[in-house]
């Protein structure tokens, strides 16, 4: 009996050895497998990485063609002089008013010139409004700064005083325009010496030298940061464009426009105060 149990007793040994065996098989290949599925999913991912790269690589080349700043080539720039000239010429000029002296109706526009949406004005309802009422004489824009999308006072006051230097030679609304046309993208720090100098080269017939002196002038500056700047906090505008609307000679009043695409609204008030 006794070496039956012992018998018994080495065969339960095996068995517990035999199962130990078969145990650690199946972690060794739970082991093996769940590497292969980390290796997998690191490939996986690292290719993942390189398709979301391609991706945004696309959309960054191929997005905002008209928003990419200044324009570089000539046939570019001559392009773009010609379509503000075209809207502009014939047009009086004074400081930063565009339109006859004698017009009915003064718009005051608060924009921004980082601002994407007053670039959406500008490229939208502005221009019919130029072409059917500012060069019919009937009404007059005045174009007053207000910061909001361009990050650094700084930049702001410097961007808006070149506009006002320009003024100073009846140019402001060249620069203005063409400050909207080439609108580089929001918050990419992309207005600098060299981009403003580049716009004021393109404006026809900008005495360069007189324009740098004059933007060294500190009544331009406090014109932005203390007149425009009371103005616009005196209506209540939060954002740009904000609009003030008037009979010239009058004070203005506060308008909201339905659409800055539509110059609807804007026909049906500048009509109304015409009267």
């Amino acid at each position: 009996m006794s070496t039956a149990e012992g018998d018994g007793e080495d065969l339960t040994r095996k068995q517990r050895r035999e199962q130990a065996r078969i145990r650690r098989k199946e972690l060794e290949s739970q082991q093996a497998a769940s590497a292969l599925r980390r290796t997998r999913l690191t490939q996986l991912g690292i290719v993942a990485v390189i398709v979301v790269a391609i991706i945004v690589g696309i959309v960054v080349a191929t997005s905002g063609g008209s928003k990419k700043g200044i324009a570089h080539g000539k046939a570019e720039q001559t392009a773009l002089v010609t379509e503000v000239g075209s809207l502009l010429t014939g047009i009086p000029q004074n400081g930063n008013t565009l339109g006859s002296p004698s017009a009915a109706v003064t718009m005051q526009y608060f924009g921004d010139l980082q601002c994407p949406v007053c670039r959406e004005f500008t490229l939208g309802a502005f221009k019919p409004l130029v072409e059917n009422y500012v060069r019919a004489g009937k009404l007059k824009v005045e174009y007053r700064a207000m910061q909001t999308a361009t990050r650094e006072p700084e930049t702001f006051k410097n961007q808006q005083v070149a506009v006002l230097a320009a003024g100073k030679q009846q140019k402001a609304w060249h620069y203005i325009e063409l400050f909207y046309h080439e609108q580089g993208e929001e918050n990419t720090s992309y207005v600098n010496e060299s981009y403003l100098q580049g716009l004021a080269q393109q404006v026809p017939g900008l005495n360069l030298a007189k324009w740098s002196s004059d933007r060294s002038d500190p009544q331009l500056a406090s014109e932005v940061t203390t007149a425009d700047a009371q103005a616009a906090n005196s209506f209540g505008f939060t954002g740009t464009p904000s609009f003030a609307l008037g009979k010239t000679g009058t004070p203005a009043k506060k308008f909201e426009a339905a659409s800055f695409v539509d110059p609807s609204s804007f026909e049906t008030a500048i009509a109304a105060l015409a009267k």
